[in-house]
């Protein structure tokens, strides 16, 4: 079973000090933040909903630190090429500047490595965007080696471990269809 997760506006994550921000409603479409008289977010504002989705998928055979380094390294792809993932930068109370992050929650599946095969041919097939990081990653431990390492093998070929995806909802869910929620 696949959880749907509801993320609070963008208005609704920044400091009470802002009295009009651009948010997203849940249509995808933007306004003026609904806000209180002192400029804090009213509480009542719909959460955001979004028509697309970033998924990672993970081989389920992956020690717990490959886990880890297999997911920041799929989703730092997403992030590089399909700026609309991009939110606002951050900023505490204080006054102090955080980097931006996606605008939405990844949501990380596992799957055995037939399965993932499978998600990696139909996210091909329907050309969405998407990064891949396959087990000869491992053995290498610069940006270049890494790039040899998938240029040397054939798409089929790939010793897939890892796959991020980023498209519209129904795509996506149909893309990773038989993977499971991460543990």
């Amino acid at each position: 079973m696949q959880r749907t997760y509801k993320t609070t506006g963008y208005a609704a994550r920044q400091s009470s000090r802002m009295s009009s921000e651009t948010y997203m409603n849940p249509s995808g479409e933007t306004g003026t933040n609904p806000s209180g008289a002192d400029g804090a977010s009213l509480p009542d504002a719909a959460p955001v909903r979004f028509d697309t989705k970033i998924t990672v998928v993970l081989r389920d055979d992956l020690e717990p630190w490959q886990r880890l380094n297999v997911t920041a390294f799929l989703v730092s792809g997403l992030g590089t090429v399909v700026s609309e993932v991009i939110g606002e930068p951050y900023e505490d109370a204080d006054g102090v500047s955080y980097l931006p992050m996606f605008r939405q929650p990844v949501l990380v599946l596992e799957a055995s490595k037939e399965t993932l095969t499978a998600a990696h041919g139909r996210a091909l097939s329907r050309a969405l965007p998407r990064a891949v990081f396959t087990s000869d990653l491992f053995a290498t431990g610069n940006d270049r080696d890494n790039r040899a390492a998938v240029r040397a093998v054939p798409t089929g070929g790939l010793d897939l471990v890892g796959l991020a995806v980023y498209g519209p909802r129904n795509a996506v869910d149909k893309v990773v269809k038989g993977a499971r929620m991460h543990p």
